[in-house]
């Protein structure tokens, strides 16, 4: 990957407030995103989502008309392509090659290819660099299937999110539908069910519960009461981190 960026009027020194790493994994529709975005505002932080990165790829690969399996055409895109983060009013923003693509990642068949290329090294280590280089400064909360584990496993402090696979369903098919995307529920749950095969199974970083990480099932809860809960922990450290 070529590069990344913040915000073109705000640097990105200026987007973090400086602080902990804070680390989100868990598997698909389990809340990550929404939970990080309110988690990250709430203590100041530059939300990222890692998974985006993977997605924005996945979109260039069809774009292109790519085998998601050939290693060297993998590799060619990986050398010029372009991902851009920003932050704008609406909330963060991805481009590639200067277009934004925010609203077509949440696609299933964005999901489907970035499952496929996520376990490939060659584009999981400029990733990996990537993903480093956004969180370098601290004051950064970061939600994916791999951040505590693999990506920060030093982090001041891990979350895992789970729910159950119905609520899971339920809450994908809900946001699906929001963006007008014509889909049942029967087939969402079946394509979580495959992506979490997918990632527990995957040779390279699999998805699972680092041994430091504090456990969250929300399917009781609501989105505030998840956010709430992880904030106080969150702030319970930072309070106790050395200065």
């Amino acid at each position: 990957m070529k590069r990344s960026s913040a915000d073109d009027c705000e640097p990105v020194d200026a987007m973090r407030a400086r602080g902990l790493i804070v680390a989100i994994d868990g598997p698909s529709a389990a809340g990550k995103s929404s939970a990080g975005t309110l988690v990250a505002r709430r203590l100041g932080y530059l939300y990222v989502e890692s998974g985006a990165f993977y997605r924005a790829l996945a979109w260039k690969v069809r774009e292109r008309g790519l085998d998601p399996t050939h290693d060297a055409a993998l590799r060619a895109l990986c050398e010029t392509t372009v991902i851009e983060v920003r932050r704008t009013p609406a909330g963060v923003r991805i481009l590639v090659d200067r277009r934004d693509v925010t609203d077509e990642l949440r696609a299933p068949e964005m999901s489907r290819i970035a499952a496929q290329i996520a376990a490939n090294p060659i584009v999981r280590e400029p990733m990996l660099r990537l993903q480093r280089t956004m969180a370098k400064d601290g004051g950064v909360v970061m939600e994916g299937r791999d951040i505590g584990t693999v990506v920060f496993p030093g982090a001041d402090v891990k979350f895992y999110l789970d729910a159950d696979m119905n609520v899971r369903g339920e809450r994908r098919h809900k946001e699906l539908v929001a963006k007008g995307l014509a889909v049942d529920l029967q087939s969402t749950i079946d394509e979580i069910v495959a992506r979490d095969r997918k990632d527990m199974n995957r040779a390279v970083a699999p998805l699972r519960k680092a041994d430091d990480a504090i456990a969250i099932d929300s399917t009781g809860l609501t989105l505030d009461e998840v956010v709430d809960r992880m904030v106080g922990f969150v702030e319970r450290r930072r309070a106790a981190a050395p200065r």
